[in-house]
């Protein structure tokens, strides 16, 4: 069960991250942009450990509190879900 649930952490983190690079991308060049709700909700689904990444990588979302602050709280949340699930 561990193998199955890390394998989608990393796809889901790796899609996240990209998701962060594009839509920082499409920021600069002023082009249509991935919205906050899709971010967020890659973010909800598993994505926290990409989305900090690539928040700092591209330098994306550093200056909104609500990601500064609401990311790192669901990478919390996601590890203590995690770590009851497999300690069950």
């Amino acid at each position: 069960m561990f193998s199955r649930n890390m394998n989608y952490l990393i796809i889901i983190n790796i899609i996240t991250l990209a998701a962060f690079g594009i839509d920082k991308l499409a920021a600069i060049k002023h082009r249509r942009r991935i919205r906050e709700a899709i971010l967020l909700g890659l973010v909800v689904i598993g994505g926290s450990v990409g989305a900090l990444i690539g928040m700092y990588i591209f330098n994306h979302k550093v200056h909104k509190a609500f990601f500064r602050v609401g990311i790192p709280l669901m990478l919390i949340i996601q590890i203590v879900v995690l770590y009851t699930l497999e300690n069950v």
